[in-house]
């Protein structure tokens, strides 16, 4: 799993949904795993696949007009239960960014502590990319995380994130790592103290 990220241009694909909680993106059936493997396969399960394990045409995730690293999703991504394994199964689904008006903060911050990159943007952008998407799955989405904008087009907005999440997702660190990067400064601090 790449951990890094600063530059992701991709297409996209979109999740045209609002209230999408953390048991539809990953029904609580598949989380008796311990590692984050596989998890992938199981994304949106109830809504991709009938109960004989045969692909539902009608969901997107099975149209294969839409690829990328990108999900684009309605209002609200991620709400319901703390559920870290939500963003283990899109990571693991080949997605490093999702971008929504808004996400639930138990979500985003599950996502950023395992390298998937919430963009929260507006309701207006948002209906932008989902027209783009929609009428052209071609259609290519820029996020630049160290610039902490997302582009379509010649169209771009700048995004939120926090500092410190910011500089673990550029040098893909998780807490541990960042740590380690900033040990000579911690030795540094005792010494003097």
């Amino acid at each position: 799993m790449s951990k890094s990220i600063d530059k992701i241009t991709s297409t996209a694909v979109p999740v045209h949904l609002e209230n999408v909680d953390t048991d539809q993106i990953i029904p609580a059936r598949f989380l008796k795993a311990t590692t984050r493997d596989g998890f992938g396969d199981n994304l949106f399960r109830d809504w991709r696949y009938n109960s004989d394990g045969t692909p539902k045409k009608d969901f997107v995730l099975n149209n294969p007009i839409y690829s990328g690293k990108i999900l684009v999703a309605g209002k609200n991504f991620g709400c319901g239960s703390s559920r870290e394994h939500a963003a283990w199964a899109i990571k693991d689904a080949g997605f490093d960014v999702v971008v929504s008006s808004f996400f639930a903060d138990i979500f985003s911050n599950n996502a950023l502590n395992n390298f998937l990159l919430p963009v929260t943007v507006s309701e207006e952008f948002l209906q932008k990319l989902f027209t783009a998407i929609e009428k052209d799955p071609k259609t290519i989405i820029a996020v630049d995380l160290a610039a902490q904008t997302i582009t379509l087009g010649g169209r771009s907005e700048t995004f939120g994130i926090n500092n410190y999440k910011k500089t673990c997702l550029l040098n893909g660190y998780d807490d541990i790592d960042y740590l380690l990067s900033i040990r000579s400064d911690i030795e540094e601090f005792e010494r003097s103290h």
